[in-house]
């Protein structure tokens, strides 16, 4: 449905770090109201809990669960998401999890309602509890837990069925807001969880409500992977609700920068829901359009407390029909990666500009990849760094007023990222180094004085480019302008910041070179 320019007005707002204000009014044809909770998780970790034991441990959860539903709904939510593990936490081994998983039906393959029928299956106390939270606050619900699906042992030494003949997965279930079970999905790419299972194909999963339309979903780690994320895209599938534990690595890999970048650069709405357990540095949850974002994002010596965010948004799904249905795609290896794999990287995608690389280039590992940087000595210059045949281009220009002791620079990168999993990026970024030496770009840093005007270019070996503007204390800033061309090139054009610059960076994700196009 197209936005009317009162309607388009309204929804391009400022950012902000806290939860939106209760929502009043009639609620218009083409917008709803979405709320996502940082949920700061109750972990027991004990081994080989019995069920009575995990039971009561993720009951507390829902307990807060239960709360932040009903504020919810007070504020006008028809959809809420919660985040990944928020009911448990995270597992030991594969052998403790097992206590806490449930037994989840396929929603396509018959209809159920846990809260008006909550005999039909055993040991599904958790899914009862879920669909009863639905309903009692009429809305849509959205959380994370795990699934155990039956695996018949075969003799054949290939099989991928585990030898305990149980599938055990990371999964996502919808609940209508009348408790109906409406969606289940198994998260196909895992980051360091031994006791979960890949499931056989992935699985490409949509649902319709009658307030927005059509919405997709995916945990954490899919959303840099080509299935099902990439799959979802391609089918112009433009709402997403996103459970996710993201471990924040900045500057380029922050959660809310990166989440506030993919919707941007997709052009899409993400209902970005992240677990807060500082321990391991994962925390920042949001609600970010391709208009505006509202988010949360604690800094250092903030209270480590859960956050509600709720905010109205556009509805963007150009089908919407008024109906409730989930749809389910098993996608074949082939099909998964044959729209991905068509485009041939450009061999020299260096962009024109008459500026010449840098000669004074140093290396320094940022999330332990090797990229190549450029340190910015003027108050304003031209500058081009060159990663391999991958080239980002930086005009900038800074204020004078203060930060005039911090060191900046542009960094490049084309290459295989190895950690937990094989995947290739090209980013370009400036960004703040920590201390005064050339060895701190990269690291993390959280505040920063120096306000850059600038304009930051590469040209990319795929669409699928995320740009993202951090400003002091996890500010994220709307880029003024932003330039996709059919060749590749992106630009990205900023000038007067609120705060000081921590990074900007064009982040894009050429699945054409993985391993599953490559065949490496």
């Amino acid at each position: 449905m197209s936005l009317t320019e009162e309607t388009m007005f309204l929804l391009v707002a400022v950012c902000s770090l806290m939860s939106a204000p209760v929502l009043t009014g009639p609620i218009a044809d083409s917008s709803y109201v979405a709320a996502v909770y940082e949920h700061k998780v109750i972990v027991h970790r004990v081994s080989n809990a019995s069920r009575a034991e995990a039971l009561q441990h993720i009951q507390k959860n829902l307990d807060i669960y239960e709360q932040q539903a009903a504020e919810a709904a007070k504020q006008g939510a028809q959809i809420l998401v919660f985040p990944e593990y928020g009911l448990s936490g995270f597992y030991l081994d594969r052998s403790s999890v097992s206590s806490y998983l449930e037994t989840i039906p396929d929603p396509q393959q018959e209809n159920w309602n846990p809260c008006l029928e909550p005999g039909k299956y055993s040991n599904t106390e958790v899914l009862q509890r879920l669909s009863c939270m639905a309903r009692s606050n009429n809305l849509y619900l959205v959380a994370n837990m795990g699934d155990m699906q039956p695996c018949p042992l075969k003799t054949d030494p290939t099989s991928s069925c585990p030898p305990d003949g149980r599938w055990k997965f990371n999964t996502n279930v919808v609940f209508k807001s009348d408790g109906q079970l409406l969606a289940r999905y198994h998260k196909y790419n895992l980051y360091m969880e031994p006791y979960f299972d890949v499931p056989p194909q992935p699985e490409i999963i949509t649902f319709d409500t009658p307030f927005a339309g059509k919405f997709g979903t995916m945990i954490c780690f899919d959303m840099l992977f080509h299935k099902p994320t990439g799959i979802l895209l391609d089918k112009g599938v433009r709402q997403l609700v996103y459970p996710t534990a993201w471990v924040n690595f900045p500057p380029v890999l922050d959660s809310v920068q990166f989440h506030r970048g993919f919707s941007l650069g997709a052009n899409v709405t993400v209902l970005s829901s992240n677990l807060r357990f500082d321990k391991e540095h994962i925390g920042g949850s949001g609600i970010y359009t391709p208009f505006s974002s509202t988010y949360h994002h604690a800094t250092e010596g903030d209270p480590e407390e859960g956050k509600l965010v709720v905010a109205r948004v556009p509805v963007l799904d150009p089908m919407w029909r008024g109906e409730s249905t989930a749809t389910e795609e098993s996608t074949s290896p082939t099909a998964a990666t044959s729209g991905a794999c068509q485009h041939t990287p450009d061999p020299n995608p260096e962009i024109a500009s008459s500026v010449p690389p840098s000669s004074d280039t140093f290396i320094v590992s940022l999330i332990e990849d090797p990229y190549t940087f450029v340190l910015l000595n003027k108050t304003e210059d031209d500058l081009k760094v060159c990663n391999g045949t991958f080239c980002c281009h930086l005009q900038y220009k800074r204020s004078p007023q203060a930060g005039s002791e911090e060191l900046y620079a542009l960094a490049a990168f084309s290459g295989t990222h190895t950690i937990v999993r094989t995947l290739n990026l090209q980013v370009c970024a400036l960004v703040r180094c920590a201390g005064s030496d050339f060895t701190s770009c990269g690291q993390p840093v959280v505040k920063a004085e120096s306000k850059i005007d600038f304009t930051l270019e590469g040209k990319f070996a795929s669409k699928r480019v995320y740009p993202s503007v951090m400003a002091s204390k996890n500010v994220m800033e709307e880029p003024q302008n932003l330039e996709m061309a059919a060749d590749g090139r992106v630009t990205m054009k900023h000038s007067n910041m609120s705060g000081g610059l921590i990074s900007a960076s064009l982040l894009g994700r050429p699945y054409q070179m993985d391993e599953e196009c490559t065949g490496e």
